[in-house]
């Protein structure tokens, strides 16, 4: 929302997309419908019977609890996904691109100083980021699930088989992430199509048992029975129904890939229509029949069509499962690429498609988190209670964080408090409600969350005391050329490029090779790879390239925080702007650090455990010579021990 007197002063996103320009098209939409609201698509099966519950205490809910369970989660969704994602939050993009990671960058709290007013946004958005591989633990759990629990309405006796062909489907799904989900991807849209089309006509035949449940579109019944049902029942009602919004951060974190417009467009034009209609269609259903509340959105289905929608739910739930998977391995590339995380294998699926990638570790780490949820939980109605916690403050951290890019961008401090201050309000109710399942199960996503959390604050702390170190071993660059000029070293021929995390100074495997070999290339390199906070930046911005010597040059490649890093792509960027001379890339040798931490208890730095642990997570990353798409035969590791 733009304030009169707001003057935008670096970025001004109004109504435009600010990626590539994309054709809203029937196969954008559809991509869209399968993997951006393939989440908030499955709520559903849990959401509405989890809020009646929640208000009924395991009674025969009354028409008033009915009616306003349905009026609060109409009008969450109108509010929360509609208002404040849709409208809103699509606009604080970085360049096109959404998400925690993205926000962060925008704001610049990468290069927080510790202290700092940065550094605790850092701490915070770091927190929001964490918050997502707890999302990405539960959300299979629960979808699959719930889906397969259908089964128990027609066959009971079937229930001691729900957890273990839960655990089958879901460990089959992380068992096919390595061929990429473009084999998948291509039925994603079309089914979720199907899906809300199906969730629509189940909502219409219900409502027409019970006509009166349209009632619950008037705010004040989701506002009367919450405060006259006392505050215990309110905030378990308020805490179940916030479970029907879970999802819509999708919304964000999606931006880059599909746009405002296809996003807005997909949601506007069906998601929300079919949601809204389905769950009136579930609360009418149990006006007409109270019992129906074990499970009300099967019980709207004929008997004929329960086994055909619960295959058809199935497969909406493993859509919205590799949704928030395939969101995970995006997560943990900007990650990397921003310094959070240690640097980790990551293979790209689909060459031509920037988001088709696949992170092995994080992979088996999500499943083993995910098949635990499955068997601590073994049922929807158990998982519910970790279920939501976790979204309702990455949410109020968004909402936080959209206020301060809001600032940044010059709208006036009374608009920026007057409408993320209503949001971040609503927000704050909303966690105080999933509060209160925190014993029930919120712990495990919060658990999950704060040690992904932890180890990026570790991996980022240890990185600075790393650099620190190496500032003070390595030689200034007029030292060290006067020392190659005094005493020449043994001229090699071809050409070494040295990597170096820093863009001056000289990097210690070239002061490790002079001193113990005696000897250079006869044409140098020295070359840093920087991550930009911008999403991507072109091939043409790729190199700036100075001199040293006649024979030493130095190469900062410069890569988006949505980018893979290719020293050997850099470098034909370098030599094809004429910035560097193909004689410097013809023979050429890689060197590079293979650092060994030394932890030292008596220097300023993290205590010993700290230091140990972030030496386990340094000695674990990828080697760098991979990790910039360096080819094995040409690369040289130094060892080199570094103190911190």
């Amino acid at each position: 929302m733009r304030a009169a007197s707001a003057t935008p002063s670096q970025h001004d996103p109004g109504d435009a997309e600010h990626g590539p320009e994309r054709r809203l098209g029937a196969g954008l939409l559809l991509a869209t419908l399968g993997v951006v609201y393939g989440d908030i698509g499955t709520s559903p099966l849990y959401a509405f019977k989890e809020a009646v519950r929640a208000a009924s205490h395991g009674q025969p809910p009354s028409a008033v609890a009915v009616t306003g369970a349905v009026s609060l989660i109409l009008w969450s969704l109108i509010l929360i996904v509609s208002v404040k994602y849709a409208v809103l939050i699509l606009r604080a993009d970085n360049r096109g691109e959404g998400g925690i990671v993205a926000m962060l960058a925008l704001l610049g709290a990468r290069h927080a100083k510790p202290g700092s007013r940065q550094a605790l946004l850092l701490v915070v958005g770091l927190v929001g980021a964490a918050l997502l591989y707890g999302d990405g633990a539960i959300t299979p759990a629960i979808s699959v699930l719930s889906a397969v629990e259908g089964l128990k309405v027609d066959a009971p006796a079937l229930d001691r088989y729900v957890v273990p062909i839960t655990l089958v489907i879901l460990v089959g799904l992380f068992l096919v992430q390595s061929r990429g989900a473009a084999f998948i991807g291509r039925i994603f849209g079309p089914v979720m199509l199907v899906w809300f089309v199906v969730l629509a006509a189940l909502g219409i035949g219900g409502i027409l048992q019970a006509p009166q449940i349209l009632r619950a579109i008037n705010p004040l019944a989701a506002v009367e029975f919450v405060g006259h049902a006392g505050l215990g029942v309110g905030f378990a009602m308020l805490g179940a129904a916030f479970l029907a919004v879970t999802g819509g951060e999708a919304m964000y974190a999606d931006l880059g890939h599909f746009g405002a417009k296809a996003i807005r467009a997909a949601w506007f034009g069906l998601v929300l229509p079919a949601l809204m209609i389905h769950y009136f269609g579930q609360g009418a259903i149990l006006l007409a029949d109270p019992s129906a509340v074990e499970n009300p959105f099967y019980r709207l289905a004929p008997d004929w069509a329960h086994y055909p929608l619960i295959g058809l739910a199935t497969l909406a739930t493993v859509i919205a499962s590799q949704a928030i998977i395939s969101g995970v391995f995006s997560l943990t590339q900007q990650s990397v690429q921003l310094g959070f995380l240690p640097p980790m294998r990551v293979v790209h699926t689909a060459p031509d498609e920037r988001g088709q990638i696949y992170v092995p570790t994080v992979n088996w780490l999500l499943a083993a988190a995910t098949l635990a949820a499955v068997l601590i939980f073994r049922s929807s109605d158990a998982l519910a209670g970790a279920y939501g916690i976790a979204v309702s403050l990455l949410m109020a951290i968004t909402t936080l964080l959209a206020g301060l890019v809001a600032r940044k961008w010059g709208y006036a401090l009374p608009a920026v408090i007057a409408v993320n201050g209503f949001f971040l309000l609503i927000d704050l109710i909303f966690l105080s409600a999933n509060s209160v399942k925190i014993v029930e199960g919120g712990w495990f996503p919060l658990v999950l969350a704060g040690a992904v959390a932890f180890l990026m604050l570790t991996w980022r702390k240890g990185n600075t005391c790393m650099e620190d170190a190496r500032i003070n071993q390595r030689p200034s660059e007029p030292a060290f050329i006067e020392r190659l000029r005094t005493d020449p070293p043994i001229t090699l021929p071809g050409c070494a490029a040295f990597l170096s995390s820093a863009t001056n100074g000289i990097p210690l495997p070239m002061v490790r090779v002079v001193d113990r070999l005696g000897a250079l290339h006869a044409r140098v390199l020295i070359v840093t790879a920087l991550f930009e906070e911008t999403p991507t930046v072109p091939p043409g911005e790729r190199a700036e390239v100075s001199q040293i010597t006649p024979d030493i040059r130095r190469v900062i490649l410069r890569y988006g925080f949505m980018q893979s890093a290719s020293i050997p792509e850099g470098l034909r960027c370098a030599v094809s702007s004429g910035k560097l001379p193909e004689a410097f890339t013809e023979d050429l040798t890689v060197f590079v650090g293979h650092e060994t931490i030394i932890p030292v208890s008596d220097r300023r730095g993290m205590s010993d455990w700290r230091e140990a642990l972030f030496a386990v997570m340094q000695n674990s990353a990828e080697r760098t010579g991979a990790h910039f798409c360096v080819p094995a035969h040409q690369v040289i590791e130094i060892g080199t021990e570094i103190e911190i």
